[in-house]
């Protein structure tokens, strides 16, 4: 029998049930895609996390219940988390994450976690009436991006009312919706992600998403820093500042649960 040392944690959040949990499992080397799958859809989470470690990095891998994904940021914030709560690294210096989306870094800055992750650009789309029809709402504006179609509504009301039909979204990419946050809040946009193609029916905050959303606000309201929070059930706040053809999303962590995966 193997026993992996597991963490669920709670990133972009300050308090337990909050923000989004991710799991984290501390591997000896890497096993075989099959097995990830298998724990990760065990685990049911939006996504768990794997870490091996290397010479001058840690490798890690993201499984959702139903698919590996090239880019994740809450379950990176919730691999830096455990590391630095673990003392397995040393917190002055960034953390080197091999992934998919190639090196990661993460620097711990107080109580936050400061991630640097890739900013993405958007193209031209038109989305299928089909689509348009599950939304169900009025559309300002659409985009591809990396990963993900970006929908603007007209507000941010709107935007929390969504609630559109997820057997119709489960054939199109992972969808983000989003709009300028209300005046009376301390926010510059909100925004909700729909990926029941990723077998995430709604993902409660998503790091990979900011990558998308950063570059994408920052055109259309001419600043590089926001605080941004994405409307979710569970809810979730992440700062955010574009620098160059980077994204650096910070937000914090609280670890819920540890203990050993029986494998």
């Amino acid at each position: 029998m193997t026993e992996i040392p597991f963490y669920q944690v709670d990133a972009f959040s300050t308090s337990p049930f909050h923000g989004n949990p991710a799991a984290v499992c501390i591997l000896k080397e890497m096993l075989a895609d099959v097995v990830l799958q298998s724990i990760a859809s065990e685990n049911n989470l939006a996504e768990t996390a794997f870490l091996v470690q290397q010479s001058d990095a840690w490798k890690l891998r993201w499984f959702t219940p139903a698919c590996e994904v090239p880019l994740c940021g809450h379950a990176t914030l919730a691999a830096a988390h455990v590391l630095c709560q673990g003392k397995m690294v040393d917190q002055n210096q960034p953390i080197r994450f091999d992934t998919l989306s190639g090196i990661l870094t993460v620097q711990k800055e107080g109580d936050f976690y400061v991630l640097d992750f890739p900013a993405y650009g958007e193209r031209d789309l038109v989305l299928p009436e089909i689509f348009q029809k599950a939304l169900s709402t009025e559309i300002v504006q659409a985009v591809a991006t990396q990963n993900f179609w970006l929908v603007e509504l007209k507000d941010a009301s709107a935007v929390r009312a969504l609630q559109p039909d997820m057997a119709t979204l489960a054939d199109y990419p992972p969808v983000i919706v989003t709009a300028k946050a209300e005046e009376d809040t301390p926010y510059d946009f909100i925004s909700r992600m729909f990926g029941p193609s990723l077998g995430i029916p709604e993902d409660p905050v998503t790091g990979s998403a900011h990558c998308c959303l950063t570059p994408y606000w920052s055109k259309r309201l001419g600043k590089a820093e926001f605080f941004a929070y994405q409307a979710s059930a569970r809810g979730g706040e992440l700062k955010l500042q574009l620098k160059g053809e980077r994204v650096l999303i910070s937000g914090e962590a609280v670890t819920v649960i540890r203990g050993t995966f029986f494998l």
